[in-house]
């Protein structure tokens, strides 16, 4: 394995496409922002930034909101798997999508020690289409909420892949 630039800290990542999971989508400009680790009152994360990117580049969409995301928006389907209440794209289409983050995704970041406050603020005061959480104001939030809730619909009605 190359060794990552990422620094192994906590902090806020930023990813920009070079070309966009949607043609109504901007090419190479702010997206989505994450936060490693997040925020947990009652315990502590071995979360950073290294293992986050990394598993958003190389992990499934049952384990990343932005996988999830892109998989829906470039078309994917989604499927249940094992016992059948966890959801991905499946082993062709999750390593498709992996190939397809690697020819198009750019990330950033920067350490922050508590980085909820930094994500927060930048949720409120960006465009930032792929952000769910915290970011109802956002012109696109409906229409990803929605595509998203369709895919989940449609792997119900299918049988457990592998």
């Amino acid at each position: 394995m190359r060794p990552s630039p990422v620094p192994a800290e906590a902090g806020v990542y930023g990813w920009h496409f070079e070309q966009p999971p949607r043609p109504d989508l901007d090419a190479g400009r702010l997206l989505y922002v994450g936060i490693a680790p997040r925020y947990m009152a009652n315990r502590t994360s071995t979360q950073n930034l290294r293992k986050r990117v990394r598993y958003h580049y190389r992990g499934n969409a049952a384990g990343s909101t932005l996988r999830l995301t892109l998989g829906c928006l470039l078309g994917l389907e989604l499927r249940r798997v094992g016992s059948g209440k966890r959801m991905t794209f499946g082993k062709v289409s999750e390593a498709a999508l992996s190939q397809w983050m690697a020819d198009n995704a750019r990330v950033c970041w920067i350490e922050q020690s508590e980085p909820w406050d930094l994500e927060s603020q930048l949720i409120s005061q960006l465009d930032l289409p792929l952000n769910l959480d915290q970011n109802r104001h956002n012109a696109f939030h409906g229409r990803l909420k929605e595509l998203r809730a369709q895919a989940r619909r449609r792997a119900r009605e299918l049988p457990i892949g592998s």
